[in-house]
């Protein structure tokens, strides 16, 4: 299979806007709204809004790196902020499930809204469960059909939701929720459905205090009757109680495919706080006369020059390997073995590289005075959300040995 790892000229230069955007527009409000938990980052979101969404000012005649390029974007915003970089106003993965498992006709009607002038909106997806966490097939909100009306009713309780207080709350957003039409059917039940900001029905119970991110809105939902148009239920309402290669169950898979396209973007935001960290370590050992020695041979170097070689190596490994799903992506090619592979790359790499970092730097790493310690605990949610670290490693066991989920678990 063949891949190139040079950008495009284009994607280059979506490299330096976004950079530059990250470097001037984030870093300076980073440590307040990561102090300010659950304010809204107003001057962030309006920047965005108005600026920072018509993208880099690239040549449209010139090739394009497609998917790709939206990792290169999700890292260097991450470089910035990861928090903040779930705190804009986009689809986000609300969209992409739409993507993933819409009709055409779905698409327009519930991404369309996102590219009128006007007002943030902001798109979320439901999945999570008190009792429902990696196992996403084991969730118990039920969408029941009401034939006189021909709506959806959906009742059930979802928690850790990602832009779910903005996507619940504000006119114009979505949020998209996993629940199953027939508990009998186990997966091939499961569907999702999009539930517009404000349906009666749907109660925004709180937030998550959290260790990082916490620029970003995280969301408890209540569903209690809420209803939704026939037409809400993405893709096709058929149940299959049993998959076949010739049918499979669509909803539970249509579903899933979300996150072939949102597992490498999250492992490209691990890559982009990773950096951020390595970064700024690099600069303080400049700065302190520090100088890594490349050419050196192995046994001459310093438990410092070691250490810093195999982070930019760890952090150069994750980048490739999602690059390489998102090439895929852009290819049409099935990218759930190369999704999950980046994401548990991305995840432990960039808790090693913040964590390494904090350590070879000792109190003043440990300290507020500089943002280290930020991302070292904004890193390892990549280890954890859009499936943990067990659970790719998982999927990636299933897919090379080639056996189903029940009896490698």
């Amino acid at each position: 299979m063949a891949i190139s790892f040079d950008l495009t000229e284009n994607s280059q230069i979506s490299v330096t806007h976004y950079n530059a955007m990250a470097r001037k527009e984030m870093r300076p409000i980073s440590r307040k709204y990561d102090e300010e938990e659950h304010t809204l980052p107003v001057e962030w979101i309006d920047y965005w809004w108005k600026v920072g969404r018509q993208g880099a000012p690239v040549d449209i005649s010139q090739p394009t790196d497609g998917f790709v390029t939206v990792c290169v974007q999700a890292e260097e915003i991450c470089w910035g902020d990861c928090g903040l970089y779930l705190r804009m106003p986009t689809p986000a993965l609300g969209g992409s499930a739409v993507g993933a498992a819409g009709t055409p006709e779905q698409r327009e009607l519930f991404l369309s809204r996102f590219q009128e002038d006007g007002h943030p909106i902001w798109g979320a997806m439901a999945i999570t469960e008190p009792s429902a966490g990696s196992d996403a097939s084991a969730i118990e909100t039920t969408a029941d059909f009401d034939p006189e009306t021909e709506e959806w009713i959906l009742n059930g309780h979802k928690i850790f939701c990602t832009a779910g207080q903005q996507s619940a709350t504000v006119e114009g957003g979505i949020t998209v929720v996993w629940a199953t039409v027939d508990k009998s059917a186990g997966r091939g039940g499961i569907k999702s459905f999009v539930v517009p900001a404000n349906t009666p029905g749907m109660e925004l119970i709180g937030c998550e205090k959290k260790m990082g991110i916490r620029a970003s809105d995280t969301a408890s939902l209540r569903f209690e009757n809420c209803r939704v148009p026939k037409d809400h239920l993405l893709g096709n309402p058929d149940v299959q109680k049993k998959s076949s290669k010739k049918t499979g169950d669509k909803g539970f898979k249509g579903a899933m495919a979300t996150f072939d396209a949102s597992r490498p973007i999250v492992a490209a935001m691990a890559v982009g706080v990773g950096r951020a960290s390595l970064d700024f370590l690099k600069e303080e050992l400049e700065r302190q006369g520090v100088a890594i020695r490349y050419d050196a041979p192995p046994r001459e170097l310093t438990a410092i020059e070691r250490d810093v070689i195999e982070m930019e190596a760890d952090l150069q490994a994750a980048r490739l390997l999602t690059w390489k799903a998102a090439w895929m992506m852009n290819k049409g090619k099935p990218n759930n073995l190369e999704a999950s592979i980046a994401k548990a790359k991305a995840g432990l790499a960039v808790t090693r590289i913040c964590q390494k970092t904090v350590e070879l730097l000792g109190p003043v790493g440990y300290s507020r005075k500089i943002l280290v310690e930020k991302w070292f605990r904004d890193a390892k949610i990549n280890d954890i959300f859009e499936g943990t670290q067990q659970i790719n490693q998982l999927i990636v066991a299933r897919r090379i040995l080639d056996y189903p989920s029940a009896m490698l678990r």
